[in-house]
């Protein structure tokens, strides 16, 4: 199969683009390379920097997939520059489904968000709740799913909202919750915990990527599906980086208390099964940092990354 991935030189795509080579797809990996580029060559892959908002650059000439992952990623970032976001996350989403149904393309995998819930009081946060998005990142996943469900007609749509992922990528990431709390004991010696009741759900690396899989081998699950196996709330998830490395965890005052579930039961009854838990992610970064692989860097900081390189200067780009 050929497939599209875009966004793959992020924190998902250095997961799941090996993955996919593994089983013997052809990729092209499409990405502007904001964060680098970790991908190793491969005969069946080809790696083109590119703005997702300028579709003229995406040729889908023979492409029988894509799974599109890109967007400007979490809650802060998006909140930047708002123009930008909805460029990239919303527009820039639009024109490629269009472009996709022109170019005969069969099957159209997006990676929504978990946190297109907003807060809700309820334990099951299942598909069928209302979607009261609060930030800009939340609202243009809201918009593209809306307009990927406008293409059911045309080609296979399976959307997935995934929880916080969790765990080593090549192309680190060390601002989401379970990698930040361990990054803070292995370098600082010390876990700060803001709050801390907070719940947030959470998904393994390897787990997410294998959903993308899982997809791919059944064209008949359609529709809309939550993965997150693992509903914890942030002081619970620095007690299990202390099991490991036994640090201080100093809390402090919040003013987000905002708490997030999800119920990922509808994807459990399609046969897929997560392998991995939270307490691996941990284990698994430890081990990654003491061996050298993995360090403290400002550019594993998609928001201080940004900040400096992406939008200094007022720029855009």
């Amino acid at each position: 199969m050929k497939i599209l991935v875009t966004g793959a030189c992020g924190y998902k795509g250095h997961i799941l683009v090996p993955k996919l080579l593994k089983r013997g797809h052809e990729v092209i990996a499409f990405d502007l390379q904001w964060f680098g580029n970790y991908l190793q060559p491969h005969p069946k892959l080809l790696v083109l920097k590119g703005d997702v908002r300028d579709i003229d650059l995406i040729s889908l000439e023979g492409v029988d997939s894509i799974i599109h992952l890109s967007s400007i990623a979490n809650d802060p970032c998006g909140d930047l520059n708002p123009k930008l976001t909805w460029e990239v996350s919303a527009l820039a989403t639009m024109q490629l489904a269009d472009k996709a149904k022109r170019s005969g393309v069969k099957r159209f995998i997006y990676a929504s968000s978990g946190s297109v819930y907003g807060v809700k009081e309820e334990l099951d946060v299942t598909e069928d709740l209302e979607l009261k998005p609060l930030s800009e990142y939340n609202k243009t996943k809201m918009v593209g799913e809306r307009v990927l469900l406008s293409y059911e007609d045309d080609m296979v749509v399976q959307i997935v909202r995934p929880a916080t992922v969790c765990g080593y990528s090549p192309r680190m990431r060390l601002d989401v919750s379970v990698n930040l709390l361990t990054m803070q004991a292995l370098s600082k010696g010390k876990i700060t915990v803001f709050g801390g009741d907070q719940v947030r759900p959470n998904i393994h690396i390897d787990d997410i990527t294998d959903v993308y899989l899982h997809l791919l081998d059944h064209p008949g699950i359609t529709g809309i599906y939550n993965a997150g196996f693992e509903n914890i709330s942030i002081k619970d998830i620095a007690k299990l980086v202390t099991k490991y490395l036994p640090v201080e965890i100093e809390i402090t005052d919040s003013n987000d208390p905002r708490s997030y579930r999800i119920n990922s039961d509808k994807l459990l009854a399609t046969g897929y099964k997560p392998k991995k838990i939270v307490e691996d992610a941990i284990k698994e970064i430890i081990e990654k940092y003491h061996s050298g692989i993995l360090r403290d860097e400002d550019h594993f900081y998609n928001l201080r990354w940004m900040e400096k390189t992406v939008l200094s200067n007022g720029h855009s780009l």
